[in-house]
């Protein structure tokens, strides 16, 4: 296949309880909250009349809904997961700072979950799906931490990268290129 030069346009996921509590929330599946549902809508008219020749979105129902609520009809993309938390599911970090002194999620390990380097290649194969699958646009729905690291990636540096790219739910971020080289165009819109 060939590899383009497309724009990506990313989409943090409306509000759910945990991400209001600032609780790692992985794999598991919870919905949008009426709030989160009420903003993901207004995501709506800001896309509305953009093309885009590749639509994704993870599969679990706070990015799948936000799609939805986007006037989005996204394909399935099994890589784009939130980051695996394992041991950490649901709890905060300051929880986890009291177990374990120090810890931050950008170079420490996670119990029974994922690395930043296996979150960095799936976030890399998103990446060449989107390079060789979208001519000129596409728009992937996710969550917070991993979108991070695919724009840290998209940018062809180290994913911990992701660490200064704060992500707030229900943005809209895009990223793209100028003369060859990879860039944030907006971020956290």
């Amino acid at each position: 296949m060939t590899s383009h030069e497309p724009e990506l346009w990313l989409i943090r996921h409306g509000e759910t309880e945990w991400s209001r509590d600032r609780r790692h929330t992985g794999r598991s599946d919870l919905p949008l909250l009426p709030e989160g549902e009420k903003k993901a809508a207004t995501l709506a008219p800001r896309i509305a009349g953009v093309h885009f020749d590749l639509q994704l979105a993870s599969p679990l129902q706070r990015a799948w809904r936000t799609a939805e609520l986007a006037g989005l009809d996204p394909k399935p993309e099994p890589n784009a997961l939130e980051w695996d938390y394992g041991d950490y599911e649901g709890i905060t970090t300051a929880q986890i700072q009291e177990r374990s002194p120090g810890w931050w999620i950008w170079n420490s390990p996670v119990p029974g979950g994922e690395s930043l380097a296996q979150v960095s290649d799936r976030a890399d194969a998103v990446i060449r799906r989107v390079r060789d699958e979208a001519p000129d646009r596409a728009v992937l729905v996710a969550h917070a931490h991993f979108l991070r690291v695919l724009a840290a990636r998209w940018l062809q540096q180290d994913a911990a990268l992701g660490a200064h790219l704060a992500l707030q739910t229900s943005t809209l971020s895009v990223l793209g290129w100028d003369r060859g080289t990879p860039i944030i165009d907006r971020w956290n819109g």
